[in-house]
């Protein structure tokens, strides 16, 4: 039977059907359709990316307050959560994620929860959670603490492409955002290389590089070099590596990369069978993560909102309404896609997009029959 995933588009035409209104009634369908997602007493985690520093797109904590509201309505404390990241940046530790994400507007003023990072302040507060029978790469899997100690979960996702995963949604959200350092790096099962004829020197991965891995290497004139022993496979390296001298062979790591990620996704809902609401907010739909330090211009015109309690069904509900749009001009896509075209592999063709939907389905994260019901 197909899972409901409740849709309102972007038109606003008054007060009652603006933005926030919009999040604050698919809330409130979902808590119809599942009213013990969320519990009187539960300690709700509601899983947010706060935007790395310079970013724009993320989601607004003006948004963000929907869900917070949403939760203190059924009785429950709620609280904002994020993990912090893999690569160097303003939030690979806690201190830093808080500070970032305070400079974003998260602070309980206006987005009605404190905020808690997940993973603690080195990213050691995590635990080991067994997987299913049916994951093929994993046994198991590292979330953090402050994921697995929370009652029920809110999960806000901002759907955008990605470097790596091709297309981010509630499955990566789920992945990379309850993940610690070392799951995170896990999941990065690949590595990268440089093409010297590319390759202009300018040492932006290097200032990215956690591990000290990028250098750039006199005896190569000047060229940047990547250690193999050393890499960790984030990829932030080639993310901002303007003239696209970074890259990976794409043909033996990228399948192993995005079932890691997906089996991570269903780790991250460990002990919360029921408990889960998901929203998917399908606007500003950037090229790339918002763990980036800018944002680009978005590839399609604003969708609208989507809630659900399926993971696998709302990313497929996201990824079908971007397939179906229009291209907005002037974007990376303007030329090179267009209505029925899937836009996430055209932005980044070597990636497996529609693979975290296929194998989440397999594995029994959700599923892809979905009902699309405007509300």
């Amino acid at each position: 039977m197909p899972v409901p995933v409740y849709y309102m588009d972007s038109r606003s035409r008054s007060a009652k059907t603006s933005s926030i209104a919009k999040i604050r009634a698919l809330l409130a369908k979902v808590v119809e359709s599942a009213p013990e997602a969320v519990r009187t007493g539960d300690l709700c985690a509601i899983k947010i990316h706060f935007g790395e520093l310079g970013n724009d797109a993320y989601i607004s904590p003006v948004f963000a307050r929907a869900a917070s509201d949403a939760a203190r309505a059924g009785g429950a404390k709620p609280f904002f959560t994020d993990t912090n990241t893999l690569y160097t940046g303003s939030r690979s530790n806690a201190v830093d994620h808080l500070e970032t994400a305070i400079a974003h507007g998260f602070v309980p003023e206006v987005c009605g929860a404190p905020v808690i990072i997940a993973d603690g302040i080195q990213s050691n507060d995590w635990r080991e959670v067994a997987l299913s029978g049916d994951c093929t790469r994993l046994k198991s899997a590292k979330i953090a603490g402050g994921i697995l100690d929370a009652d029920s979960m809110i999960v806000l996702s901002h759907v955008k492409g990605h470097e790596m995963a091709g297309f981010g949604g509630a499955i990566k959200n789920l992945a990379m955002g309850c993940a610690p350092f070392v799951g995170k790096r896990e999941q990065h099962c690949v590595k990268f290389q440089v093409k010297d004829a590319k390759c202009i020197a300018c040492g932006q991965c290097v200032s990215v590089c956690p591990t000290g891995a990028a250098t750039l290497q006199k005896v190569k004139g000047e060229k940047a070099s990547i250690n193999q022993e050393a890499c960790i496979g984030c990829g932030e390296c080639m993310t901002v590596c303007a003239p696209k001298a970074i890259g990976m062979d794409w043909e033996v790591g990228i399948e192993e990369f995005t079932e890691k990620m997906t089996e991570y996704a269903l780790g991250a809902i460990t002990g919360k069978k029921d408990r889960l609401i998901f929203v998917s907010i399908v606007q500003k739909v950037v090229p790339l993560c918002d763990c980036v330090p800018w944002s680009d211009v978005p590839v399609v015109p604003d969708i609208g909102f989507l809630a659900s309690t399926d993971p696998v069904a709302i990313d497929q509900a996201a990824f079908d309404l971007v397939k179906a749009a229009t291209v907005w001009p002037g974007s990376a896509l303007d030329g090179k896609a267009g209505p029925g075209d899937d836009k996430f592999t055209a932005m980044h063709p070597n990636t497996r997009s529609e693979l975290q939907l296929s194998h989440g389905e397999r594995i029994g994260l959700g599923t892809r029959d979905y009902e699309l019901v405007r509300i």
